[in-house]
Parts: C-alpha cells; structure tokens; sequence
C-alpha cells in the first residue's frame, strides 16, 4: 500500500515521528525532532509528532498528537523522559491505524515506553525506521533483555545513530548495519550576526555554559576551574550557566573563593532567547564527561561563531578538531579547563580564528543538508525513486 503516491502524489509522503522528548521538556532530540518534522512539513510531507504530555504549557501545534504523561527516569547519568498512562500500547495503536503513515521514524527506539511500544504497534504495511541517540559505555538492561529487544530491532527497516559513538555504543549490544544520520543546528537561528545581552557588556571575560545540570555534563568542574581561570587572567571573569536549575543546581558543589569571578545561575531560557545566551559568550565551554552522543550545544555555539572548549570524548570529537574548529581538553580537568579559556582571552586572533572556523563546520549541519539524508532513507525504504525534477520541485515548497 503506497499512500503517497495515490493520496498525497508523487515522492510525497505521510511520516510519523515518535519521540517521548519534545517541547516544552528542552534537550537534543526534541530540536532533532523539531526541526526534521519544520523541514519534512516545508518540503511539502504531511508529518506528525506521537509524543507525551508534560508539566507545563504545551505549544499548541496541530502537528502533534499527544498521549500519556511524562515521568523523569535516572539513566545513563541523567534524567530521561518516560511515558506512562494506561492503555498506551492500544492509544498508540490506534493513532497508526487511523492515520496510515506511509514511514513511522521511532527516536531511541528501544527505550520504553512509547518508542519500545511502537514495534508491537506499527502496522505490517507502515515501514519502521529507528534513530540512536545514547553513547555510553554500558547499558544493564540492553544485556538482560538482549534477545527480546534483538527480536524487536530486526523489525527496522532502516537502524540509524546520530554519530560514530552513538553507532559503536548500540552495535556492541545489537550488531548490525547503521547510517550516520547526525544532528543538526539551525544556522539561520544562530550566527555571528545576533546581539549580546546588553547586561553583560562590561568588559567581563563570558564563559557560558548551556545545558541541563546532570551529572555527565560536568558542571562542577567548570566550577572548580572558575577560580583557576580568574587567578590566570587579569580581565574579570563570569561565568554564565543557561539550562535547567531545580534542586540539581542548588546541590552542585561551588569552590568556597573564586578569586573576584562572577557565577550567574539563569537557568531555563526561552528558544527566542537563547542564541543571545551564545552571541553573550567570549569563550563557550562543555565540560561533559562522557556519555555524550553528539553535542548539539556545541553546533549552537559554532553557528553562533564562538571558540569552543569542550572535553575530550568521542561524541564531541564528531563535531570539533581539535586546533582547527575548538580546543578539546581532557575530561574532569578544572586545570586543563582553566587554560584552554585562558588561551583563548589571552590571544583573540586565535579566538576569531577558531570561531570563524567553527561556523563554518556548523553550516555543513544545517539542518536542511540533514535532512536530504533523512528524506533520501524514507525514500529508499519505501521503495521509491523520486526523479530530480520531482526533488527539486519538491523543494520549492520551502
């Protein structure tokens, strides 16, 4: 059954995107799913968003169909988003059925709730795709239920990760064929052009920081190096955190004397507002300490054309080379931490290098150059040869 040929005409297509991470709960794979299903939806594909409900107020988006509610899960050295509710497996089922995608795109496919459920849900005639997302060393659950879930990734008609970590880290468990599919940034959105937040345009060094306050993100030790960098440098230093701040900020160990510097806590800001955060930035910093797939922040922060300091693990190395694009230091290293930015206030024609630099390995994941890989697997799935001149007309939607 090939619905978009019939109903929607030709190279057209009906695309479901299942996720439990979307607006208003912020993170990585929200923006995945967000801007796929923005471009998806400009390019003329008639696209919807199978997600969960969430504390506080929800976008009202015709796109998005909503069911169960939100639980916070520890996991993989965060917080992750969980579905629960009764009757999902049959809501979920149901929605299929009535809407008849043509592709069904699960998000971390083998977490549960909704995205594990969809394999028992997705019709027979409804081609199942699956984006990795998580990089880790070890996954518990991933071994005592290998052989079920290995029974469930063969229903995937294509198996996707976001980067060579996110690649490696599912293939130890469930080996097979995966393409690269990687995140994206949104280049017209952040870029070099945006104007600073008036209050901290006092001749302070910036160093921001963007994210939640989760262990692996390695705030403590930006911390840790505030006092290190402030003792190194004579120009004043604040430190700027943007991201969730809850209990886990309040908790996060602060060194007792930082030497004259200035720690600012601005917690969750508005999508309108944050490429000002980045734009604000001297020197933008992620001091992760593994676990990370990709880093999304970083591609805000190069599209904003700011240098980079971030730590040394695989799912950084995706996006920075060290010395060409941003300086990568090793993981759980205030000292090391506290020099890279030193090097970077102390020398700003190595800061405008590496920021001009930087912006231009963003725009090569701007997000419609990902999504041309994305449309030409759903293609390839559904068994369908788009010609050209159809793409290309395709794409005048825009």
């Amino acid at each position: 059954m090939v619905h978009f040929q019939a109903v929607l005409g030709a190279g057209v297509m009906k695309i479901g995107i299942v996720s439990q991470s979307y607006y208003p709960r912020p993170g990585g794979v929200t923006e995945v799913v967000h801007y796929t299903a923005k471009i998806l939806g400009e390019r003329g594909h008639d696209v919807k968003i199978i997600t969960t409900r969430f504390t506080g107020r929800e976008p009202d988006d015709p796109r998005v169909i909503r069911i169960g509610r939100n639980i916070l899960v520890p996991m993989n050295g965060a917080l992750v988003n969980m579905t629960i509710g009764i009757g999902l497996r049959e809501k979920l089922k149901r929605i299929f059925e009535r809407e008849a995608f043509d592709i069904v795109h699960a998000h971390c496919p083998l977490v549960p709730t909704l995205p594990l459920l969809t394999f028992k849900t997705t019709p027979p005639d409804q081609k199942l795709v699956g984006t990795f997302h998580a990089a880790a060393e070890t996954n518990l659950p991933y071994r005592l239920f290998n052989r079920p879930l290995s029974r469930r990734i063969e229903r995937l008609h294509c198996r996707m990760a976001v980067s060579e970590a996110a690649r490696a880290f599912i293939g130890k468990y469930f080996p097979g064929s995966y393409e690269i599919v990687p995140n994206g940034v949104d280049c017209g959105r952040f870029h070099p052009g945006v104007e600073p937040i008036e209050r901290f345009k006092d001749g302070a060094l910036n160093v921001v920081f963007v994210g939640r306050m989760d262990r692996r993100k390695g705030v403590p030790y930006l911390l840790a190096a505030l006092p290190l960098l402030q003792k190194r440098i004579s120009r004043r230093v604040r430190l700027i955190l943007v991201g969730e701040r809850g209990t886990r900020s309040l908790l996060m160990p602060r060194p007792v004397d930082l030497r004259g510097a200035e720690l600012v806590f601005v917690g969750r800001v508005s999508p309108e507002a944050l490429p000002r955060y980045y734009a604000t930035a001297d020197v933008f910093c992620s001091p992760a300490i593994g676990q990370e797939s990709f880093g999304i922040v970083l591609l805000e922060a190069m599209a904003s054309g700011k240098p980079v300091v971030a730590s040394d693990i695989r799912g950084y190395r995706t996006v920075v080379a060290p010395g060409e694009n941003g300086i990568l230091v090793p993981p759980r290293r205030p000292e090391e931490i506290a020099r890279a930015i030193a090097a970077l206030a102390e020398d700003s024609d190595l800061a405008a290098s590496l920021g001009a630099r930087a912006r231009q390995t963003a725009l090569r994941y701007d997000w419609p150059n990902v999504v041309d890989a994305l449309e030409a697997i759903y293609y390839r799935v559904a068994g369908v040869e788009v010609p050209d001149a159809s793409a290309h007309a395709l794409r005048a939607h825009r």
